[in-house]
Formats: structure tokens, sequence, C-alpha cells
């Protein structure tokens, strides 16, 4: 059964009725993850306090509790209705939770799947360089070492120091 908002703004105080409203579709598709869990909190903390307020109303009208405040509780209808109206904020915020966090897990599976269907990445690469090999220096035959004893080396060497020593 839908309950109107004029009727959530009656039941409800005003930091309730807030978090009501957070746990509606527009409002709550734009929260995060981590409001989404403070949020359920704070929805099962006014649960909780709403029911067992409803059940200590429910034994004093039966004549098993003595009464809480100066007058007996002589209905529970209300504040049964509020526990109502939080418990369904409660469920709507825990569906898009869940919805979310199975979601995020599809989405993981179907990007293993696809990693999985595109092979081994190493079956394409060129067998020419292996790892046990190391670095293979490149010979680079149109220059001549600096340093080396054959007459082009001395040739570079004289021209790099300037001169005869």
């Amino acid at each position: 059964m839908s309950v109107s908002r004029r009727r959530e703004q009656r039941l409800l105080d005003t930091s309730e009725a807030d978090l009501v409203a957070r746990s509606h579709r527009p409002h709550l598709s734009a929260e995060g993850d981590a409001e989404i869990s403070e949020l359920i909190r704070l929805l099962r903390e006014r649960r909780d306090r709403a029911r067992d307020v409803s059940r200590r109303q429910r034994r004093e009208v039966r004549g098993k509790a003595a009464p809480s405040g100066t007058r007996p509780a002589s209905d529970n209808s209300g504040t049964r209705e509020k526990a109502a109206l939080l418990a369904a904020a409660v469920k709507r915020v825990s569906k898009e939770r869940e919805r979310r966090r199975s979601t995020t897990a599809s989405h993981a599976r179907r990007a293993l799947a696809m990693k999985r269907a595109a092979g081994d990445p190493a079956a394409n690469r060129p067998t020419s360089r292996a790892s046990n090999e190391g670095m293979r220096s490149l010979s680079d035959d149109t220059r001549a070492p600096s340093g080396a004893l054959n007459e082009e080396g001395q040739d570079i060497a004289r021209r790099r120091g300037g001169g005869p020593r």
C-alpha cells in the first residue's frame, strides 16, 4: 500500500521525513555508496525505535505494561504506520544498494570474460629477443670505437684531444 507524501509528513518528524525523502527514487540515484550505507544505518535506527515504541504502546493498551508517560497509550496505530513507513524506506535503499552491488559484479564478470576471450597477450609478440639472453649491443661499423689502438681510433682521439701530445 502506497502512502501519500502528505500522510508521510503527518506521521514523521522533520528529520525522519528528510531520511524517507532521500530514500525515494530521484534522490536515491544521486547518493553515493557511502551515503547509501549511512542512510540505511540511520533509517534502521529510526525504524527500530518506532517499532519498540509501538510494541510498548501495544502492551500498555492491553494492560500488560505500566504507562511510560503521564497518560496510558490508547492506540498504537500511528506509531505502527510510522514503523512501516521507515521499514519500507529501509527496504527501498537496501534494494538499491544490492542493485548497485550486483551491477558492479556483473561488470567485473563481463570484463573478466572479455579478457579471457582475448587470449594470451604474449602470443603475438616476436620471438627474436628472449629474456634469458639479456640486452645485446648492436655494433655500429661506421664509427671507430673511442680510445681504440687502431689507426681510425687514434685519429678520433687526436681530434678530441686538440692535437698531438
